[in-house]
This record gives C-alpha cells, sequence and structure tokens, in this order.
C-alpha cells in the first residue's frame, strides 16, 4: 500500500501545480473498453453527444472548480496513447478467463485514437461541458471527464490545508476505510469489487482503498473496474455493460415497435461476443418490472443481473421470481448490486439474499471518495456527477430508471418512452452519489 505520507506529500504538491490527473488511456473503467469494442464493431459510425449532468445542484460545481485548470486538464487527455506495454496488457491478459478479449482490429484502433474535442462554458455555478463525435471515440471521455472533475474539486478544498493538515485528513480517512473493510470481512460468502473510479476522490486515494481491499478481503475481493490499478496491482479487471447501450439503441429505433425491442436487441448483439459471467443483464433502463415483463425467454438463461437504482431488495426479488417462473434456479444466478452502496447496506444485502443466489456487490463512491465528515463544513462529501450520453444521430436519448431523479431526456419523449415501455410507477428517491 502506498505510504500514507506519500499521499498527504502528493496531494499537497498538486494542489500547488495542477499535475495531470488522468496520465494513461487505461485510468478508466473496464466496461469502457469492452462497451467501445462492442460499439467499434456494431454501431461505428453512430453519431452521439455526451453531456456533464450535476444531479447535486445544490453544489456550486463551477465556483468549486478553477476552469482554467480543468481546461488543462481535459486537454492532457487528448494528448494521451495507449502505449505499448499497455497495448500488450490488452492482447495478452485473459479477463473473465478469456484469452484474446480484445481483437487486433480494436486495439489498433485504439492505439491510434484521440479524444475527439470537448465544448465548455460556464453556466451560473455549474459547467456545461459536452462532447460530439462519432460514438466508439466520444464515450472514452465519460469516465475520465467525471474522475477529472471530482479531483479538481478535492484539490480546491485541500489547496488551504498545510501538509499535516493534510496528513491529519488522510490518517482519519484511512481509519474509517480500515474499520469498513474489517467490518466486511466479517462476511464469510462475500463477493465485491471496486466500483469507484468516476468519483473518486483521487487516483492516489483509489490506488490506496483497492490496496486496502486485496490486502483485507483477500479473495473476497473480486478486483476493480479500473483497467491502470488492475494492471498494475495484478488484479482482475471487471466490469460488463452500462445504460449507455440501451440508451443509443433506443434513441435510434424508427418505431414504437423497434423501440420496444431496443433493450433486447443490445443485449442479443452482446451475447454473441460474449458469454459466463460477462452475461449480465442491467434491467433498469427503462425499468426493471417492464423490462422482465416483456423479456425474451433466452435471456432467463443469462449469469445474472445487476440491480443499479430503486429499491435493491425489491428488484433482487423481482428478478428471483422472473427466474423461477422460467424454470431457472435461482440460487445458481448472481445478483449484482451497484447502487449508492456502503457498508450497512452491503452487510443486510448480504444477509438477505446470500444462499438465495450468488450474491455480489459493485462498491463505489462511498469505497474511493468517502471524505464526509472529515473537514469543516463536510466541504468534500460526495456528490451525484455523472456524463451521460444526450443524443445519438440527432435524436434524444431518454433514460427512465427505476428512481424518478436518476430519469433524463426530454419531457415528451420520457412520456412516449413511459407508454411504449409501459412503466406506471417511478418513484423518486434521493440521488445522493
Amino acid at each position: 500500500m502506498p505510504n500514507m505520507l506519500d499521499i498527504a506529500g502528493q496531494a499537497f504538491r498538486q494542489t500547488q501545480d495542477n499535475d495531470p490527473i488522468i496520465r494513461s488511456l487505461l485510468d478508466t473503467d473496464f466496461y469502457k473498453i469492452l462497451m467501445c469494442q462492442f460499439v467499434f464493431r456494431n454501431k461505428r459510425q453512430t453519431n452521439v453527444r455526451f453531456q456533464l449532468l450535476n444531479r447535486s445542484q445544490t453544489i456550486p460545481l463551477a465556483n468549486l472548480v478553477d476552469e482554467a485548470q480543468l481546461r488543462a486538464q481535459l486537454d492532457h487527455v487528448r494528448t494521451l496513447k495507449l502505449t505499448a506495454d499497455e497495448s500488450r496488457w490488452l492482447a495478452s491478459n485473459a479477463f473473465y478467463g478469456k484469452q484474446q478479449m480484445f481483437g487486433a482490429d480494436f486495439l489498433q484502433w485504439f492505439e491510434d485514437v484521440a479524444l475527439p474535442p470537448y465544448h465548455l462554458e460556464r453556466a451560473g455555478d455549474q459547467f456545461e461541458l459536452t462532447f460530439e463525435g462519432t460514438w466508439p471515440e466520444v464515450m472514452l471521455w465519460e469516465v475520465p471527464a467525471l474522475a477529472i472533475l471530482m479531483e479538481l474539486r478535492s484539490r480546491g478544498v485541500l489547496a488551504p490545508m498545510e501538509r499535516d493538515e493534510l496528513q491529519a485528513l488522510y490518517d482519519r480517512a484511512l481509519a474509517k476505510l480500515d474499520q469498513k473493510i474489517e467490518t466486511l470481512a466479517q462476511l464469510d460468502h462475500l463477493r465485491i469489487a471496486d466500483f469507484g473510479t468516476r468519483r473518486r476522490h483521487s487516483l492516489a486515494w483509489h490506488d490506496v482503498t483497492v490496496s486496502a481491499m486485496a490486502a483485507g478481503l483477500g479473495d473476497k475481493f473480486l478486483g476493480t473496474s479500473n483497467c491502470l490499478l488492475a494492471k498494475n496491482h495484478g488484479l482482475e479487471a471487471i466490469g460488463t455493460n452500462a445504460h449507455e447501450l440501451p440508451m443509443v439503441y433506443a434513441a435510434l429505433a424508427e418505431s414504437d415497435a423497434a423501440l420496444r425491442q431496443a433493450p433486447y436487441d443490445v443485449l442479443n448483439d452482446w451475447q454473441a461476443e460474449h458469454d459466463g459471467n460477462l452475461r449480465i443483464i442491467l434491467p433498469d433502463t427503462y425499468g426493471t418490472q417492464a423490462f422482465l415483463k416483456n423479456a425474451p425467454d433466452w435471456l432467463a438463461k443469462w449469469t445474472g443481473i445487476r440491480i443499479d437504482s430503486g429499491a435493491a431488495a425489491e428488484s433482487a426479488e423481482a428478478a428471483i421470481d422472473w427466474w423461477r417462473e422460467r424454470g431457472e434456479d435461482p440460487a445458481q444466478k448472481l445478483v449484482i448490486f451497484s447502487d449508492g452502496l456502503d457498508v450497512d447496506e452491503i452487510a443486510n444485502l448480504y444477509r438477505q439474499f446470500v444462499g438465495r443466489v450468488k450474491v455480489g456487490f459493485g462498491w463505489g463512491t462511498k469505497l474511493t471518495n468517502d471524505f464526509a465528515d472529515l473537514t469543516s463544513e463536510n466541504r468534500l462529501a460526495p456528490f451525484a456527477l455523472v456524463c451521460k450520453a444526450v443524443a445519438a444521430d440527432g435524436r434524444p436519448t431518454v433514460k427512465l430508471s427505476d428512481n424518478a431523479n436518476k430519469s433524463t431526456g426530454p419531457q415528451s419523449e420520457v412520456d412516449r418512452y413511459k407508454r411504449v415501455f409501459e412503466m406506471q410507477d417511478q418513484k423518486a428517491d434521493p440521488v445522493l452519489i
């Protein structure tokens, strides 16, 4: 594990020098590269626009992050290229037990790619940040853009602190982390992975958390979604697919019937490339209940499901019922919980479902950015910042979610999607991270 004194010293220096935050194109989530190859093969010429969305409007991001520093960090990302060593890791490493997960044509493209230009302007106390171009290139912006903004915000809060104050802060954060890991270690059959890249406190702290999880949990820690840390630490790279796939497929649909079928078309294309633990359903883009109600029977044979919004236990119970109705044994299925988790909810969900299904957890922000209550006025509390596809070939995208506060898209299209997907009930739960 990195020495904590080094973390404090590095934080002290970075607040003064604006060191590059993203230094490698592998400093991203595995699912992003996996999906990028999928898009490269299936929808390469689709034009998309991604946009920064701050769901926590009480956080005045443009007052906390210096615009010139943000531009410098974004400009630096556009200079990055995949190194020969990084390309070899992608080409030769076994992911999910499969050799040569990434094809030579995709890797050649990835080695040559440069992230497209961005558009940034200030709008009141928020930033308007968008990226537009062909889908494979633009999608690579999401994770580094979010990581940059979150770390610049952290640096801004830390900048007035002296080095001994920073040391004390990180000592308290490490004690908090150690207590969490000690609690999780008591869960005998725990399966948990780091999903915390996008809204982490910093890369250095992310490294600390991953090292601490590996040391404290042993085989219970499955790996990390972050490709760079997986490579550097010899860990499994974890991740499958995300909401952007059905969102873009749906936006491209030419009729209501095609729209209703779009989420299943995505997964039909996905299973042509992947099997085993990469066949994980993400059902909540247009409502979990509606998805399961209309899902083709072949999907019930997939390995499992990821729960990422709404009432987690309720969605898991719905999945169990769905498997049983289709003659599948839920005890052989994997349920991955990944929405806003912290230790208490992980423990509660584990106890509720262990033995009934194979239980897994993707632990994100509360692992890699839990500095809440460690500074005056709680200035480092995490918040809900996302970067989503908002248009595809000029058509708006829509996400409904099981949580109304995570919905995106023009109201007229939201209403249409609710009608098409027969989505009646949509609760509005707080979105904190």
